[in-house]
C-alpha cells in the first residue's frame, strides 16, 4: 500500500507512546495490498446486527485504547479511538470534568460513538458525541491519515463521519471538549400519565428548566416519568444500583434520589437499562451470586450475541411449539411534536415495555451533519426499545421493525443504525444523504476497499 507523502505530516503532539502505536499501524497498512479490502480487527462491539466475518486482512487497532491527555485548563481530553468511555470517565472524574455527552454502557468507545452516533440525558443541551470533537486523525479507506478538523481541508470528512460507522475510515485520535461536574447528581422522577402532556413537559423543562440532565421511563401508556438530574455539592445520603439494588425500579418508588456523579453516568449499566431481566439476574438471590463484576452491559452482550449465533431460544421454542420471535432493538428520534403520536402507534403494535426517552436537541445550530440530518431548531425525542416479540407465522420477517421504520420516516425522525435495517435502498439513501456519502466515498475510499454503507447495516443481514 502506498501511504501519501501528506499522511506522514500529521503532527501527533500526544507522546511516543501513540507515535509507535501509529507507526505499527502503517507498517500493518504497508503489508496489504492497494486493492485489498481493509476491516478493523477489535474484540468489543455495541452494534446489534448480524455481520458475516469478512474475508482479508484485518487491521489490529486493540492498542489504541489510551487516554493520552487531560487539560483541565483547556477542558479538553486527547483520546485513541478504541478508548472506552469507562476509562475515559475515570480519567477525567478526578480533574472535575466529564464528556459533554457520556453514552450510557460503559464499553462504547469514543471512536463507536462518534462514528456511529450516541445519546445520553445531556444530549438535549450538548447534541451528540461527535458536537464536541475538536479534531480527529482518520485512516481512510484509501491508506491515508488524516486530520479533519472543522476548518481544514477535510472538514467535508470531520463533518461527514458521524453515521458512517466505519465505512469512510477510522478514528485513531480524537480532541474532545469537556466540562465541570459536581460530586452528586440530585434526581427528581415526575410522573405523567397523559401522553400529551407528558412531552409537553418535557419540551417545557428542555426549554426553561436549569436541569443538567434530562430523560424518561415509559412503562406502560398511563404510567410515564420524566426524570431530571441536577449537579450538586452535597447529597443528605446516596442511592447504590451498582449491585443489589435496580435503578430503574427506583423510578417508581422514590420521587427524590442522590447518586455519586460517576454512578449516575452508568446508571443504565449494571442492568442494561431493564434487559437484564431477560437473563434472570434482577433476582436477588442471582445477583448475591453473580456479584457486581459481572453485573455489566458488556457481559450481558456476550450473552445475546451467542444466543444470536446459536439461536438457542428459537430451538427451545420449536420443541415447545411456540411461535418465533422477532428482534426488536432500535433507536429512533421522532420530533416533540410528534412525539404522543408515535408512543400511540409504539403501544399499538408493539408489545415491549419500558420504553426509554432521550430528548435531544443538535449543539450547534449553524452546523450541519449530512449522513444523519437533524433540524436544529427541533427537539427530538429519542425512544429506546430493546426485546424480542411474537413474530406472528403469517408475517414476513422484519414486520415489526418494518413498521417502526416506516412509522419514524412518516413523522420526520431518523433510526440508528447500530441494530437491524429493513430499507430498500433507494429509500435507505433518501434518508441518509446519499450524495454526500458517495462524494465522501469517491475522495476518501476511490478504490471501495471499506464496506459501503448500506452494505454494513442493510444486506450484512
Amino acid at each position: 500500500m502506498v501511504l501519501h507523502d501528506r499522511a506522514l505530516e500529521v503532527p501527533a503532539p500526544t507522546g511516543d507512546g501513540y507515535r509507535a502505536r501509529l507507526a505499527a499501524l502503517r507498517a500493518r497498512l504497508a503489508t496489504v495490498g492497494a486493492d485489498s479490502p481493509v476491516r478493523l480487527g477489535k474484540r468489543t462491539s455495541n452494534l446489534f446486527r448480524p455481520r458475516a466475518r469478512a474475508a482479508g486482512p484485518r487491521l489490529d487497532v486493540s492498542g489504541f485504547t489510551h487516554v493520552l491527555h487531560v487539560d483541565p485548563v483547556s477542558r479538553t481530553a486527547d483520546v485513541e479511538g478504541m478508548v472506552t468511555y469507562e476509562d475515559l470517565v475515570d480519567a477525567t472524574l478526578p480533574h472535575g470534568l466529564m464528556p459533554l455527552v457520556v453514552p450510557q454502557l460503559k464499553t462504547i468507545t469514543v471512536g463507536g460513538a462518534v462514528t456511529g452516533l450516541g445519546i445520553e440525558s445531556s444530549s438535549f443541551r450538548s447534541g451528540m458525541p461527535h458536537e464536541s470533537v475538536l479534531e480527529m486523525e482518520i485512516l481512510t479507506g484509501d491508506g491515508r491519515i488524516v486530520l479533519a478538523r472543522p476548518d481544514n481541508e477535510h472538514r467535508d470528512l470531520f463533518f461527514g463521519f458521524p453515521n458512517s460507522y466505519g465505512t469512510l475510515g477510522y478514528a485513531l485520535r480524537l480532541t474532545i471538549e469537556l466540562e465541570p461536574v459536581k460530586p452528586y447528581v440530585r434526581l427528581r422522577h415526575v410522573r405523567h400519565s397523559d401522553p400529551r402532556t407528558y412531552f409537553a413537559e418535557l419540551d417545557r423543562v428542555c426549554r426553561d428548566e436549569a436541569a443538567d440532565f434530562v430523560d424518561g421511563t415509559i412503562f406502560s401508556p398511563g404510567e410515564m416519568y420524566l426524570t431530571l438530574g441536577t449537579f450538586t455539592d452535597e447529597a443528605p445520603e446516596t442511592s447504590d444500583y451498582t449491585w443489589l439494588d435496580i435503578y430503574y425500579t427506583s423510578i417508581r418508588r422514590r420521587d427524590i434520589d442522590y447518586l455519586h456523579t460517576r454512578d449516575y453516568l452508568w446508571r443504565w449499566d449494571t442492568d442494561w437499562f431493564w434487559c437484564s431481566r431477560a437473563l434472570g439476574v434482577q433476582h436477588r438471590p442471582v445477583r448475591l451470586l453473580v456479584g457486581p463484576r459481572r453485573l455489566r452491559s458488556d457481559v450481558y452482550h456476550r450473552i445475546v450475541s451467542f444466543e444470536r449465533r446459536h439461536r438457542v431460544l428459537d430451538r427451545v421454542r420449536g420443541l415447545l411449539r411456540r411461535p418465533p420471535h422477532e428482534m426488536v432493538v432500535q433507536d429512533v428520534e421522532v420530533p416533540v411534536r410528534a412525539a404522543a403520536d408515535f408512543l400511540d402507534f409504539f403501544h399499538r403494535e408493539i408489545p415491549i415495555s419500558p420504553v426509554w426517552v432521550c430528548p435531544v436537541r443538535q449543539r450547534h445550530a449553524d452546523r450541519q451533519w449530512p449522513l444523519y440530518q437533524l433540524d436544529p431548531h427541533t427537539l427530538y425525542v429519542n425512544f429506546g426499545f430493546w426485546a424480542s416479540v411474537p413474530a406472528g407465522a403469517d408475517r414476513p420477517p422484519g414486520t415489526h421493525n418494518r413498521m417502526i421504520e416506516d412509522t419514524v420516516t412518516a413523522l420526520g425522525g431518523r433510526k440508528s443504525l447500530y441494530s437491524e435495517s429493513f430499507y430498500d435502498e433507494r429509500t435507505f439513501w433518501r434518508l441518509y444523504n446519499g450524495t454526500a456519502y458517495a462524494d465522501l466515498k469517491d475522495r476518501y475510499d476511490p478504490r471501495r476497499r471499506l464496506l459501503d454503507l448500506y452494505d454494513k447495516c442493510v444486506r450484512a443481514r
